[in-house]
């Protein structure tokens, strides 16, 4: 063996002595001592009074969500502020520490602060005393709503993932904070009244549909359609889109396990309806993302044309054997199997499927960097994902096991198991450990995507890696517990 062969054996030794070292020096105390200084730093200086943002520079002087926001100004759509609470119930519920119930509780209280009076949540929460008289929350009491802001969203999975983390923590609390429980209610009475006759919701709302402006009726094909971008709002569409419909559906299945009240599983059966109707007819048994008022596939943004979908139709499928699986009606079976048989003729030559597929021709539809609509794939826009990947083996797997089994008649709520220690878990927490700053902050490379080049660091906290990174050192906290 050359000398230098025998020297890199050497160090590649001796750093794993090291990390084994460094590992068995982890203690319980210590881990809780490191994650508590971690919580502390990013409750105070990188969250706003509970909420949380995507990103913020090193300095702490710039934050983003999905647009730049303001010093006092948080984000909703995960991996924020509800994503954020999750992981701190989630911890919570691991390792019984008083820290991550304190987190928990003030990330509720941030979502409770930002409920608008339309019942849901917008992109942002506010909390600059000066600029949050622009919104209609519903904690500040207005006498009247005028033009304040109360644009209730669905999209992006946004009020969804809020009014379930609420619900959550009402559960873990055993309903006991009124004010939690009332606010987690009171959304969902409106999102029960934003529900269309037919079991669809919009993508977003500020008032509640009139029942006589949406007639229940099956989707149909459009006989014309433009292929140009009509510049139309899309918002009260009945919207599939980025899994809206079946994000609410899953919603009210936690709604009636954690309230069981049968209220919230008929919302999520006329939503399970509403898929069935959903379906296009012979010879495209597909879905599409948005459908107008006629229940005809329709524009949405001006890369989103009336089309059949390979991506939310995926989706819609796994929705539709969760309600069969919840409520035993073998109805919301009965769509499967064409479906998976007409979307398997639609996979590309690299086994993906397309985002859109033309109406009457099942050709795959795609957009030039400029935004024309053309059958070629070789400049589009790297912003959408215009291919997606085929999920359809493992939805006729799972179809054929609810044959097999039947229904489950039931909504298993999310509970975390505490993993078993190991060499691997505790090399990791030191390692996640040492990797923080002076400040208990993990800095990473990266730029912030809404701020130019020359306002950059190239350094950054990501709330993401914040998720990870203290949800790794909870499974090491609680598997070190049941060890004593």
């Amino acid at each position: 063996m050359n000398r230098s062969r025998a020297f890199l054996m050497f160090l590649l030794i001796a750093t794993a002595l090291s990390f084994r070292s460094a590992s068995a020096q982890l203690t319980l105390e210590n881990a809780i001592e490191a994650t508590e200084q971690t919580v502390r730093f990013y409750r105070e200086d990188v969250g706003v009074e509970g909420g949380y943002v995507y990103a913020v520079s090193e300095d702490l002087k710039q934050r983003e969500g999905e647009n730049r926001v303001g010093p006092r100004e948080v984000w909703i759509q995960p991996p924020a502020t509800p994503a954020v609470g999750r992981m701190y119930l989630r911890n919570w519920q691991l390792t019984q520490l008083p820290v991550f119930r304190d987190a928990m509780l003030e990330t509720a209280d941030a979502l409770i602060r930002g409920q608008l009076e339309s019942g849901g949540w917008g992109n942002n929460i506010e909390f600059d005393p000066l600029l949050r008289d622009r919104y209609a929350y519903r904690a500040d009491h207005h006498t009247e709503i005028g033009k304040r802001r109360n644009r209730t969203t669905f999209d992006d999975n946004k009020s969804q993932s809020c009014l379930e983390f609420l619900m959550l923590v009402d559960r873990e609390l055993e309903f006991q904070n009124e004010l939690i429980h009332q606010t987690a209610l009171s959304a969902l009475d409106a999102f029960e009244k934003a529900q269309y006759p037919n079991g669809a919701w919009p993508q977003q709302y500020a008032e509640f549909p009139n029942p006589s402006d949406s007639p229940v009726m099956n989707a149909r094909f459009p006989e014309t359609w433009s292929r140009t971008f009509p510049r139309k709002s899309y918002s009260q569409f009945y919207t599939l889109n980025d899994n809206t419909i079946c994000d609410l559906i899953e919603l009210m299945l936690t709604a009636h396990a954690v309230y069981e009240e049968s209220r919230w599983l008929n919302c999520a059966k006329r939503g399970g309806d509403f898929l069935l109707r959903a379906q296009l007819p012979e010879p495209q048994p597909g879905w599409a993302q948005q459908y107008n008022r006629e229940m005809e596939p329709a524009w949405a943004r001006k890369f989103e044309p009336p089309a059949i979908t390979g991506g939310e139709s995926q989706q819609v499928m796994r929705t539709l054997m969760t309600v069969y699986d919840v409520t035993g009606d073998e109805k919301y079976l009965k769509p499967i199997p064409r479906a998976l048989e007409y979307y398997r003729s639609l996979e590309l030559e690299d086994g993906r499927l397309a985002r859109f597929y033309e109406i009457g021709t099942d050709k795959p539809l795609y957009f030039t960097k400029d935004y024309k609509l053309v059958y070629r794939d070789d400049e589009m826009p790297t912003h959408y994902a215009f291919k997606v990947g085929s999920k359809l083996d493992r939805l006729e797997r799972e179809y054929r096991r609810l044959e097999d089994r039947g229904a489950s008649r039931e909504w298993n709520l999310p509970l975390p198991k505490a993993p078993r220690m190991n060499e691997g878990l505790r090399t990791s927490a030191q390692r996640l450990i040492d990797e923080r700053d002076d400040r208990g902050a993990w800095v990473e490379r990266g730029e912030l995507r809404t701020f130019p080049d020359s306002e950059q660091s190239g350094r950054l906290i990501d709330t993401r890696t914040y998720l990870n990174n203290l949800s790794k050192l909870a499974d090491f906290i609680a598997a070190a517990q049941n060890e004593n």
